[in-house]
């Protein structure tokens, strides 16, 4: 007889049964009820529209071992508000893994910011993750929700990066343009998550209504950056300090970090906690005063141009047909076929995802001494300093590890969080010891190298 369920569980996984959902499963798996980690994790239940479905991924996630007995299936359905509200006031933090966001993540963090849960989700997609704060940052602050979008590849691994990267810039040194160089290797072929290809082409058919949306906000303060913004640079780039082919890349990474920034220059000191220890206070306000804003882009990078090519035609495809209704019904039926064999519908296979990894370069240029180059009307940056993030797969293990962690400093370190809000995770998470965490689960930032340039 399976025990009891509880009033209230510390985390809910909505839509638990998608390709993602089914591997942030195996990770709370990995921290629920655990004592060898001291875990504040201890209820967890799983929701989406198909009981048999979540029960069927369930199976999956525990494997070898049965389900576990303690995890209860909530059944619940975007397009019904009133299973959304019933598990909103069941969590204290939510998962939200059903995407595209654009199509079912605004209702999950509306219940969210209703109920006062938290929310955290791991959407690219800038103009959902934007609408969300133009709508529901007040009712979430006056709720106590905390709702931070990005908590996965998109855009932890950025934020964390850039923070990290920046504190390399002792005083009086300071960056001027940092760039995020972005590799994906496998030893196998493997396909993109489909979620996220899905998200790009209905991204592009409605990039009206972000740009819309943007116009009707109030302008955010920009930081004060030295030197002058970087000049746009061709299309292919085929010379850098890593020797790889890259392309910029339209990535939510970079609208993120922007925001973190924003947030920044309106709070130096970082958002205070709702009932932080004066400790965390001290060390909220040195790890903002440390935090040094740059020009900020992201690059995929290759040492083969074929994959560079096969992105571009990708990007192609989608800018032409994504904008009509029957252009981007043959985008979203035949995404291996449009996008040159980068996604699929079926996913990748188990050994598949174990064979990718990536890795995230953060080059940066500055100034030694900022203040007397800046004095002498010197433009042209004298220090390179090249950080590093790397980790496992993006879209099948680091994604889940990193909205697992998150979630689990919610869980553990909630007082000394802001009250509520909608924030980007860079804000919320920066002075936490959520970098610490992820190196802990097979993630790494690291030093490459610094030097002078000539």
């Amino acid at each position: 007889m399976a025990p009891p369920e509880p009033e209230m569980f510390d985390v809910v996984i909505f839509g638990a049964s998608g390709f993602t959902g089914k591997y942030v499963i195996r990770e709370a798996l990995k921290f629920l009820n655990a004592s060898s980690s001291a875990s504040p994790l201890r209820s967890l239940a799983v929701a989406g529209r198909s009981r048999d479905r979540i029960a069927a991924a369930l199976r999956w996630a525990a494997a070898p071992a049965p389900p576990p007995e303690d995890v209860p299936i909530l059944v619940a359905d975007t397009s019904d508000p009133a299973s959304l509200a019933a598990l909103a006031s069941r969590a204290r933090v939510v998962l939200s893994c059903a995407g595209p966001f654009r199509l079912h993540g605004h209702a999950v963090a509306a219940a969210c910011a209703a109920a006062g849960a938290d929310c955290l989700d791991i959407s690219g997609e800038p103009e959902f993750m934007e609408r969300v704060e133009s709508e529901l940052h007040e009712p979430a602050a006056r709720s106590g929700s905390l709702i931070i979008s990005a908590c996965g590849f998109d855009s932890v691994p950025a934020e964390l990066g850039f923070l990290f990267h920046s504190r390399q810039w002792e005083p009086p040194s300071a960056p001027a343009t940092v760039e995020a160089y972005v590799s994906l290797q496998s030893t196998k072929r493997i396909v993109g998550n489909i979620g996220t290809y899905e998200s790009a082409v209905l991204g592009v058919a409605n990039a009206g209504q972000l740009q819309a949306l943007r116009r009707s906000r109030p302008r955010r303060p920009r930081p004060n950056i030295p030197g002058p913004p970087p000049p746009k640079g061709s299309l292919i780039e085929g010379h850098n300090p890593l020797g790889m082919w890259a392309m910029k890349l339209p990535s939510a990474d970079t609208v993120v970090v922007k925001r973190t920034l924003s947030t920044l220059t309106e709070h130096p000191e970082g958002l205070p906690g709702a009932e932080e220890t004066p400790e965390y206070a001290d060390h909220r306000k040195k790890l903002w005063s440390s935090v040094k804003p740059a020009h900020f882009g992201v690059k995929i990078a290759s040492r083969s141009l074929l994959i560079l090519v096969r992105f571009i035609f990708t990007g192609i495809f989608i800018g032409l047909l994504a904008n009509f209704s029957f252009g981007r019904s043959l985008l979203l039926k035949y995404p291996e076929f449009f996008s040159a064999g980068l996604f699929s519908r079926a996913g990748p296979t188990e050994e598949e995802v174990k064979s990718a990894s990536f890795k995230m370069w953060f080059v940066g240029h500055g100034y030694s001494n900022v203040d007397s180059s800046l004095e002498l009307g010197r433009s042209k940056p004298d220090k390179e300093v090249i950080t590093k993030v790397s980790g496992p797969e993006v879209g099948y293990v680091t994604t889940p590890i990193v909205l697992v962690q998150c979630a689990l400093v919610l869980l553990s370190q909630r007082a000394n969080l802001p009250k509520g809000g909608v924030y980007t995770p860079g804000t919320v998470f920066g002075p936490t010891d959520l970098q610490q965490r992820l190196q802990d689960n097979g993630l790494s930032f690291e030093v490459n190298t610094t030097r002078a340039m000539h």
